[in-house]
Protein backbone atom coordinates (compact mmCIF):
# COMPACT_ATOMS: atom_id res chain seq x y z
CA UNK A 1 0.00 0.00 0.00
CA UNK A 2 2.91 2.37 -1.00
CA UNK A 3 1.82 5.58 -2.04
CA UNK A 4 2.96 8.79 -3.70
CA UNK A 5 0.43 11.73 -3.04
CA UNK A 6 0.68 15.26 -3.80
CA UNK A 7 -0.89 17.45 -0.69
CA UNK A 8 -2.54 20.87 -0.48
CA UNK A 9 -4.14 21.52 2.52
CA UNK A 10 -3.67 18.40 4.00
CA UNK A 11 -0.84 15.86 3.47
CA UNK A 12 -1.69 12.02 3.22
CA UNK A 13 0.19 9.37 5.91
CA UNK A 14 0.43 5.95 5.08
CA UNK A 15 -0.04 4.34 8.07
CA UNK A 16 1.98 1.66 6.90
CA UNK A 17 4.98 2.94 6.52
CA UNK A 18 5.15 5.92 8.94
CA UNK A 19 8.31 6.53 11.15
CA UNK A 20 11.00 4.15 9.52
CA UNK A 21 10.34 0.40 8.93
CA UNK A 22 7.18 -1.02 9.21
CA UNK A 23 8.72 -3.85 11.30
CA UNK A 24 10.51 -1.69 13.83
CA UNK A 25 8.20 -1.07 16.67
CA UNK A 26 7.91 2.34 17.88
CA UNK A 27 6.50 4.81 20.28
CA UNK A 28 6.20 7.94 19.49
CA UNK A 29 4.39 11.02 20.94
CA UNK A 30 3.57 13.52 17.88
CA UNK A 31 3.56 16.89 18.79
CA UNK A 32 4.46 18.69 15.19
CA UNK A 33 3.55 17.88 11.55
CA UNK A 34 5.54 15.71 9.93
CA UNK A 35 6.01 15.05 6.08
CA UNK A 36 5.05 12.26 4.06
CA UNK A 37 8.23 10.15 3.54
CA UNK A 38 7.67 6.92 1.84
CA UNK A 39 10.08 3.79 3.01
CA UNK A 40 11.10 1.11 0.62
CA UNK A 41 12.65 -0.86 2.75
CA UNK A 42 9.89 -2.96 3.81
CA UNK A 43 10.08 -7.20 4.14
CA UNK A 44 8.45 -9.03 1.39
CA UNK A 45 6.10 -10.56 3.86
CA UNK A 46 4.48 -7.27 4.96
CA UNK A 47 4.32 -6.39 1.28
CA UNK A 48 2.49 -9.83 0.50
CA UNK A 49 -0.36 -8.71 3.09
CA UNK A 50 -0.55 -5.45 1.93
CA UNK A 51 -1.54 -5.74 -1.67
CA UNK A 52 -4.24 -8.14 -0.26
CA UNK A 53 -6.18 -5.01 0.72
CA UNK A 54 -7.16 -1.43 -0.64
CA UNK A 55 -5.35 0.95 1.03
CA UNK A 56 -6.78 2.99 4.06
CA UNK A 57 -5.56 6.49 4.14
CA UNK A 58 -5.67 8.89 7.24
CA UNK A 59 -6.31 12.35 6.35
CA UNK A 60 -4.87 14.93 8.76
CA UNK A 61 -5.34 18.84 8.99
CA UNK A 62 -2.71 21.72 8.94
CA UNK A 63 -3.90 23.41 12.27
CA UNK A 64 -2.01 23.44 15.10
CA UNK A 65 -1.96 20.11 16.54
CA UNK A 66 -2.58 18.31 19.91
CA UNK A 67 -0.35 15.41 21.26
CA UNK A 68 -1.03 12.46 19.66
CA UNK A 69 0.71 8.97 20.34
CA UNK A 70 1.69 6.42 17.84
CA UNK A 71 2.35 2.85 18.85
CA UNK A 72 3.28 0.74 16.08
CA UNK A 73 4.67 -2.82 15.68
CA UNK A 74 4.23 -6.16 13.66
CA UNK A 75 2.08 -8.67 13.95
CA UNK A 76 0.02 -11.79 11.76
CA UNK A 77 2.30 -11.09 9.52
CA UNK A 78 1.54 -7.77 8.86
CA UNK A 79 1.54 -4.07 10.76
CA UNK A 80 -0.38 -2.69 13.64
CA UNK A 81 -0.60 1.01 14.42
CA UNK A 82 -2.71 3.27 16.44
CA UNK A 83 -2.52 6.45 17.50
CA UNK A 84 -4.47 8.14 20.37
CA UNK A 85 -4.92 11.47 21.87
CA UNK A 86 -2.61 11.92 25.08
CA UNK A 87 -4.21 13.26 28.09
CA UNK A 88 -3.90 13.05 31.56
CA UNK A 89 -4.50 9.85 33.84
CA UNK A 90 -3.53 7.78 30.71
CA UNK A 91 -1.25 4.36 31.05
CA UNK A 92 2.49 5.42 29.42
CA UNK A 93 2.67 4.74 25.72
CA UNK A 94 5.00 2.09 26.69
CA UNK A 95 2.48 0.00 29.42
CA UNK A 96 -0.07 0.16 26.56
CA UNK A 97 2.26 -1.32 24.12
CA UNK A 98 3.05 -3.71 26.23
CA UNK A 99 -0.07 -4.74 26.52
CA UNK A 100 -1.50 -4.56 23.35
CA UNK A 101 1.40 -6.80 21.96
CA UNK A 102 0.27 -9.30 24.08
CA UNK A 103 -3.18 -9.11 23.03
CA UNK A 104 -2.29 -9.28 19.48
CA UNK A 105 -0.01 -12.65 20.16
CA UNK A 106 -2.70 -14.27 21.61
CA UNK A 107 -5.22 -13.81 18.78
CA UNK A 108 -1.95 -15.04 16.66
CA UNK A 109 -2.09 -18.06 19.10
CA UNK A 110 -5.25 -18.67 18.70
CA UNK A 111 -6.36 -18.09 15.10
CA UNK A 112 -2.83 -18.73 12.83
CA UNK A 113 -3.17 -21.39 10.23
CA UNK A 114 0.66 -20.29 9.93
CA UNK A 115 1.45 -21.92 13.38
CA UNK A 116 1.41 -25.29 13.62
CA UNK A 117 0.61 -25.25 17.46
CA UNK A 118 -2.06 -22.47 17.15
CA UNK A 119 -5.47 -23.43 18.68
CA UNK A 120 -6.72 -23.34 15.31
CA UNK A 121 -4.48 -25.55 13.48
CA UNK A 122 -4.86 -27.82 16.24
CA UNK A 123 -8.32 -28.15 15.63
CA UNK A 124 -7.33 -28.56 12.10
CA UNK A 125 -5.54 -31.42 12.81
CA UNK A 126 -7.86 -32.74 15.22
CA UNK A 127 -9.52 -35.24 12.16
CA UNK A 128 -12.96 -36.40 14.04
CA UNK A 129 -16.19 -35.21 15.09
CA UNK A 130 -15.67 -35.26 18.33
CA UNK A 131 -16.07 -32.07 20.01
CA UNK A 132 -13.02 -29.23 20.36
CA UNK A 133 -12.50 -27.28 23.11
CA UNK A 134 -11.85 -23.71 22.11
CA UNK A 135 -11.00 -20.61 23.74
CA UNK A 136 -14.08 -18.21 24.19
CA UNK A 137 -12.42 -15.54 21.61
CA UNK A 138 -12.38 -18.41 19.15
CA UNK A 139 -15.68 -18.89 19.79
CA UNK A 140 -17.13 -16.07 19.33
CA UNK A 141 -15.13 -15.62 15.92
CA UNK A 142 -16.36 -18.73 14.34
CA UNK A 143 -19.82 -17.81 15.47
CA UNK A 144 -19.60 -14.30 13.68
CA UNK A 145 -18.17 -16.25 10.42
CA UNK A 146 -21.01 -18.54 10.42
CA UNK A 147 -23.16 -15.88 11.03
CA UNK A 148 -22.03 -13.80 8.52
CA UNK A 149 -21.93 -16.57 5.73
CA UNK A 150 -26.14 -17.02 6.07
CA UNK A 151 -26.29 -13.07 5.66
CA UNK A 152 -23.85 -13.33 2.46
CA UNK A 153 -25.70 -16.25 0.95
CA UNK A 154 -22.80 -18.34 1.09
CA UNK A 155 -20.01 -16.14 -0.27
CA UNK A 156 -18.21 -15.92 3.07
CA UNK A 157 -17.33 -19.43 3.93
CA UNK A 158 -14.22 -19.74 6.26
CA UNK A 159 -13.67 -23.39 5.16
CA UNK A 160 -12.33 -22.82 1.68
CA UNK A 161 -8.69 -22.51 3.28
CA UNK A 162 -7.90 -25.78 0.76
CA UNK A 163 -8.87 -24.20 -2.27
CA UNK A 164 -7.00 -20.80 -1.24
CA UNK A 165 -3.76 -23.23 -0.94
CA UNK A 166 -4.54 -24.89 -4.35
CA UNK A 167 -5.20 -21.49 -6.17
CA UNK A 168 -1.51 -20.76 -4.91
CA UNK A 169 -2.61 -17.81 -1.94
CA UNK A 170 -2.27 -19.99 1.39
CA UNK A 171 0.65 -20.80 3.51
CA UNK A 172 1.17 -24.00 1.13
CA UNK A 173 2.76 -21.54 -1.16
CA UNK A 174 1.94 -23.47 -4.53
CA UNK A 175 3.01 -22.35 -7.54
CA UNK A 176 1.18 -20.04 -9.59
CA UNK A 177 -0.88 -22.51 -11.76
CA UNK A 178 -4.06 -23.36 -12.82
CA UNK A 179 -5.04 -26.48 -10.63
CA UNK A 180 -7.15 -29.34 -12.63
CA UNK A 181 -10.69 -29.85 -12.50
CA UNK A 182 -9.52 -33.49 -10.73
CA UNK A 183 -7.34 -31.46 -7.93
CA UNK A 184 -10.40 -29.08 -7.63
CA UNK A 185 -13.26 -31.48 -7.34
CA UNK A 186 -10.90 -33.47 -4.38
CA UNK A 187 -10.25 -30.10 -2.12
CA UNK A 188 -13.53 -28.71 -3.12
CA UNK A 189 -15.19 -31.84 -1.49
CA UNK A 190 -13.59 -30.89 1.88
CA UNK A 191 -15.30 -27.43 2.45
CA UNK A 192 -18.30 -26.14 3.25
CA UNK A 193 -19.34 -24.31 6.49
CA UNK A 194 -22.30 -26.38 7.24
CA UNK A 195 -19.74 -28.64 8.00
CA UNK A 196 -18.58 -26.93 11.06
CA UNK A 197 -20.49 -26.63 14.26
CA UNK A 198 -20.32 -24.82 17.65
CA UNK A 199 -21.99 -25.62 20.86
CA UNK A 200 -20.56 -23.19 23.74
CA UNK A 201 -17.16 -23.05 23.58
CA UNK A 202 -17.18 -26.32 21.64
CA UNK A 203 -16.02 -26.52 17.83
CA UNK A 204 -17.14 -30.19 15.69
CA UNK A 205 -16.69 -30.76 11.74
CA UNK A 206 -18.77 -33.58 10.53
CA UNK A 207 -15.93 -34.25 7.93
CA UNK A 208 -12.60 -35.15 9.38
CA UNK A 209 -10.64 -33.18 6.28
CA UNK A 210 -12.63 -30.27 7.08
CA UNK A 211 -9.94 -26.91 7.48
CA UNK A 212 -10.77 -23.75 8.90
CA UNK A 213 -9.05 -20.44 7.87
CA UNK A 214 -9.98 -17.26 9.83
CA UNK A 215 -8.05 -15.11 7.84
CA UNK A 216 -10.50 -12.85 6.07
CA UNK A 217 -12.29 -12.05 9.73
CA UNK A 218 -9.25 -12.58 12.40
CA UNK A 219 -7.32 -9.19 11.99
CA UNK A 220 -10.48 -7.72 12.30
CA UNK A 221 -11.21 -9.35 15.51
CA UNK A 222 -7.16 -7.58 16.37
CA UNK A 223 -8.70 -4.47 15.51
CA UNK A 224 -11.39 -5.31 18.13
CA UNK A 225 -9.41 -6.60 20.54
CA UNK A 226 -6.83 -3.58 20.70
CA UNK A 227 -9.57 -1.08 20.70
CA UNK A 228 -12.03 -2.39 23.64
CA UNK A 229 -8.51 -2.26 25.61
CA UNK A 230 -8.09 1.21 24.85
CA UNK A 231 -11.20 2.08 25.88
CA UNK A 232 -11.10 0.10 29.14
CA UNK A 233 -8.13 2.48 29.64
CA UNK A 234 -10.22 5.40 29.35
CA UNK A 235 -9.19 6.43 25.72
CA UNK A 236 -11.80 7.58 23.45
CA UNK A 237 -10.27 9.20 20.74
CA UNK A 238 -8.59 6.74 18.76
CA UNK A 239 -7.61 5.04 15.39
CA UNK A 240 -6.65 1.33 15.55
CA UNK A 241 -5.36 -0.32 12.46
CA UNK A 242 -4.12 -4.16 11.53
CA UNK A 243 -3.34 -4.70 7.79
CA UNK A 244 -5.23 -2.70 6.56
CA UNK A 245 -8.56 -2.92 8.61
CA UNK A 246 -9.49 0.23 10.73
CA UNK A 247 -11.39 0.61 13.67
CA UNK A 248 -11.98 4.82 14.78
CA UNK A 249 -13.26 6.54 17.51
CA UNK A 250 -13.80 10.44 18.40
CA UNK A 251 -11.44 12.69 17.07
CA UNK A 252 -7.60 13.30 15.40
CA UNK A 253 -5.38 15.29 17.01
CA UNK A 254 -6.53 18.31 14.94
CA UNK A 255 -9.96 18.06 16.43
CA UNK A 256 -11.64 16.78 14.01
CA UNK A 257 -13.12 13.47 13.25
CA UNK A 258 -10.80 10.79 11.61
CA UNK A 259 -11.12 11.16 7.87
CA UNK A 260 -10.08 8.13 5.30
CA UNK A 261 -9.04 7.95 1.81
CA UNK A 262 -9.94 4.69 -0.09
CA UNK A 263 -7.62 4.04 -3.10
CA UNK A 264 -8.03 4.11 -6.51
CA UNK A 265 -7.91 0.35 -7.98
CA UNK A 266 -5.29 0.49 -10.56
CA UNK A 267 -1.69 -1.07 -10.29
CA UNK A 268 0.31 1.60 -11.75
CA UNK A 269 0.27 4.57 -9.46
CA UNK A 270 -1.77 5.21 -6.14
CA UNK A 271 -4.81 8.28 -5.99
CA UNK A 272 -7.58 8.50 -4.07
CA UNK A 273 -10.93 7.58 -5.13
CA UNK A 274 -13.07 8.82 -2.06
CA UNK A 275 -12.76 10.41 1.28
CA UNK A 276 -14.90 9.57 3.94
CA UNK A 277 -16.04 10.17 7.74
CA UNK A 278 -16.23 6.90 9.43
CA UNK A 279 -17.34 8.37 12.92
CA UNK A 280 -16.94 6.04 15.44
CA UNK A 281 -17.15 2.96 13.51
CA UNK A 282 -14.78 -0.01 11.72
CA UNK A 283 -14.02 0.00 8.34
CA UNK A 284 -12.93 -2.78 5.73
CA UNK A 285 -11.86 -3.40 2.28
CA UNK A 286 -11.44 -6.10 0.09
CA UNK A 287 -9.92 -5.74 -3.43
CA UNK A 288 -8.78 -8.12 -5.95
CA UNK A 289 -6.71 -5.99 -8.31
CA UNK A 290 -3.21 -6.56 -6.82
CA UNK A 291 -2.99 -10.03 -5.16
CA UNK A 292 -4.05 -12.62 -8.28
CA UNK A 293 -1.64 -14.51 -10.95
CA UNK A 294 -1.83 -14.50 -14.13
CA UNK A 295 -1.60 -17.49 -16.61
CA UNK A 296 -2.36 -17.90 -20.80
CA UNK A 297 -3.51 -14.22 -20.49
CA UNK A 298 -5.96 -15.02 -17.76
CA UNK A 299 -5.89 -13.41 -14.52
CA UNK A 300 -6.94 -15.30 -11.25
CA UNK A 301 -7.73 -13.22 -7.86
CA UNK A 302 -6.80 -14.48 -4.54
CA UNK A 303 -10.48 -14.22 -3.50
CA UNK A 304 -12.49 -17.81 -4.19
CA UNK A 305 -16.46 -18.49 -4.86
CA UNK A 306 -17.04 -21.04 -2.21
CA UNK A 307 -19.15 -21.88 -4.57
CA UNK A 308 -17.12 -22.59 -7.71
CA UNK A 309 -14.46 -23.44 -6.30
CA UNK A 310 -12.41 -21.02 -8.32
CA UNK A 311 -11.28 -17.08 -8.27
CA UNK A 312 -13.75 -14.75 -8.51
CA UNK A 313 -14.69 -13.82 -12.09
CA UNK A 314 -16.43 -10.45 -12.43
CA UNK A 315 -16.04 -6.99 -13.06
CA UNK A 316 -16.36 -5.34 -8.89
CA UNK A 317 -12.54 -4.63 -7.92
CA UNK A 318 -13.34 -3.02 -4.18
CA UNK A 319 -15.78 -3.20 -1.75
CA UNK A 320 -15.93 -1.02 1.47
CA UNK A 321 -18.19 -1.85 4.13
CA UNK A 322 -18.40 -0.01 7.81
CA UNK A 323 -19.67 -1.74 10.88
CA UNK A 324 -19.25 -0.79 14.45
CA UNK A 325 -17.64 -4.19 14.71
CA UNK A 326 -14.25 -4.58 12.62
CA UNK A 327 -14.48 -8.04 12.83
CA UNK A 328 -17.86 -8.12 11.15
CA UNK A 329 -16.63 -5.35 8.45
CA UNK A 330 -13.44 -7.77 7.53
CA UNK A 331 -16.17 -10.19 6.83
CA UNK A 332 -19.21 -8.66 5.03
CA UNK A 333 -16.23 -6.95 2.56
CA UNK A 334 -14.40 -10.16 1.76
CA UNK A 335 -18.56 -11.77 1.08
CA UNK A 336 -19.63 -8.76 -0.21
CA UNK A 337 -17.19 -8.93 -2.71
CA UNK A 338 -17.31 -12.41 -4.03
CA UNK A 339 -20.85 -11.69 -4.43
CA UNK A 340 -20.47 -9.18 -6.98
CA UNK A 341 -22.49 -6.04 -8.03
CA UNK A 342 -26.14 -6.57 -8.44
CA UNK A 343 -26.54 -9.33 -5.63
CA UNK A 344 -24.33 -7.72 -3.26
CA UNK A 345 -25.13 -4.44 -3.66
CA UNK A 346 -28.62 -6.03 -2.97
CA UNK A 347 -27.53 -7.75 0.07
CA UNK A 348 -25.97 -4.21 1.91
CA UNK A 349 -29.48 -2.84 1.12
CA UNK A 350 -31.85 -5.35 2.62
CA UNK A 351 -29.46 -5.32 5.71
CA UNK A 352 -28.42 -1.67 6.03
CA UNK A 353 -24.86 -2.40 5.83
CA UNK A 354 -23.00 0.97 4.40
CA UNK A 355 -21.36 -0.73 1.42
CA UNK A 356 -19.25 1.17 -1.31
CA UNK A 357 -17.80 -0.34 -4.34
CA UNK A 358 -15.31 0.18 -7.21
CA UNK A 359 -16.71 -1.40 -10.38
CA UNK A 360 -14.21 -1.67 -13.14
CA UNK A 361 -16.18 -0.35 -16.64
CA UNK A 362 -14.92 0.38 -20.45
CA UNK A 363 -13.98 3.37 -19.28
CA UNK A 364 -12.73 3.34 -16.19
CA UNK A 365 -14.29 3.24 -12.87
CA UNK A 366 -17.84 3.73 -11.25
CA UNK A 367 -18.66 3.90 -7.73
CA UNK A 368 -21.89 2.06 -6.10
CA UNK A 369 -22.86 3.02 -2.98
CA UNK A 370 -25.57 1.01 -0.77
CA UNK A 371 -28.28 3.49 1.31
CA UNK A 372 -26.83 3.15 4.82
CA UNK A 373 -23.62 4.31 3.04
CA UNK A 374 -24.18 7.54 1.85
CA UNK A 375 -24.46 9.73 4.92
CA UNK A 376 -20.83 8.68 5.54
CA UNK A 377 -19.51 10.04 1.76
CA UNK A 378 -17.61 13.45 2.52
CA UNK A 379 -19.17 15.87 -0.54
Amino acid sequence: MASSLRASHYFFVEIKTIFNSCYRKSVCLERTHFPYQFNDNRSKQVKKWLVAFASLLVLAGCEQPADQVHLSGPTMGTTYNIKYIEQDGLPSPEVLQIEIDRLLEEVNDQMSTYREDSELSRFNQHQTSEPFEVSPQMATVVKEAIRLNGLTLGALDVTVGPLVNLWGFGPEARPDVVPTDEELAARKANTGIHHLSVEGNKMSKDIPNLYVDLSTIAKGWGVDVVADYLQSQGIHNYMVEVGGEMRLKGINREGVPWRIAIEKPTVDERSIQEIIEPGDMAIATSGDYRNYFESNGVRYSHIINPQTGKPIHHKVVSVTVLDKSSMTADGLATGIMVLGEDKGMEIANENNIPVFMIVKTDDGFKELASEAYKPFMKK
